[in-house]
């Protein structure tokens, strides 16, 4: 009891369930990669790599974050900060993540090993960003986009132009959803110098920003389709992703904030997992 207590603690500090924004579109581009089912073997190890990246990267974030997620009455209640986990536990969770990203890039292709230096440095450097540049949320897109890379080159072992578009796609989509996230922290982050988009530039314009950031996504989606060869449901799928991506807007207004968690979680969930099934349609059709 003790043991799965502990776990539980474990990944409520990591957010797992958040593993949803960025796993479908790994596989996503595991399926456009592969056009079709790519094997078991490949599956497995896109989805070890993608818990062990995401675990690893989160655990960082909390751990180098810890002293800012104290100041911040929005934060203060985070594992860290309360004393329910300890420094080196959190340090121990990050290594143990990134070895299973280590693991499953020597047993995918020899481009993944190579790559996985640089995955490692932007996991890493994320949580330094805000720091010293309110391009933080750009950082992060990046870096989780490269979820849909990572799916696309353990198939192929290559880069393809439609990998580019997916790629960007999902860093700006995400790049998006994290600047409306970041309006929650809009007071602290001015006060306590921290870089982010709503910090610099205002609410208002911080939200005309992630919208821009969205059509964004919207055009490189199609421009997916348009380079890997896909079929009218994969059109009709995008379709329905950009109205989810309307709505997300609809629910965050610069005079109402409210419905933040609402939009981040339930809204993104959709996009994600939408995508995931447009192109699995377009894939079995």
């Amino acid at each position: 009891m003790l043991a799965l207590s502990r776990l539980r603690t474990y990944l409520e500090l990591v957010r797992f369930e958040h593993t949803l924004f960025a796993l479908p579109f790994a596989y996503g581009g595991m399926l456009l990669a592969a056009r079709g089912w790519p094997g078991w073997d490949t599956f497995a190890w896109v989805t070890v790599a993608m818990v062990g990246a995401r675990t690893g990267a989160m655990a960082l974030n909390r751990l180098i974050d810890r002293h800012i997620d104290a100041a911040n009455p929005r934060t203060a209640g985070r594992h860290l900060p309360r004393g329910l986990v300890q420094p080196l536990e959190v340090l121990a969770l990050a290594l143990a993540g990134l070895l299973l990203l280590g693991l499953a890039a020597f047993n995918l292709n020899p481009l993944t090993v190579q790559l996985l230096p640089v995955a490692v440095f932007f996991l890493v450097g994320y949580s330094y960003t805000k720091r010293f540049t309110w391009l933080c949320h750009f950082w992060l897109g990046l870096t989780v986009g490269a979820a849909t890379a990572g799916g696309w080159i353990a198939v192929t072992g290559a880069f393809e132009p439609a990998l580019f578009a997916l790629w960007a796609g999902t860093a700006f989509w995400l790049a998006g959803f994290d600047i409306l996230y970041a309006t929650q922290d809009y007071e602290f982050d001015r006060s306590s110098g921290i870089h982010s988009i709503p910090a610099r530039f205002g609410i208002p314009r911080a939200l005309r920003i992630a919208r821009f950031s969205h059509a964004l996504t919207f055009g490189l989606f199609l421009l997916t389709g348009v380079l890997s060869g896909a079929g009218w449901a994969y059109y009709l799928g995008v379709l329905g992703v950009g109205a989810l991506l309307w709505y997300e807007h609809r629910l965050v207004q610069p005079h109402d904030l409210s419905r933040v968690d609402q939009a981040f979680f339930q809204a993104n969930v959709g996009v994600s997992l939408g995508m995931l099934a447009v192109i699995l349609l377009d894939t079995l059709l």
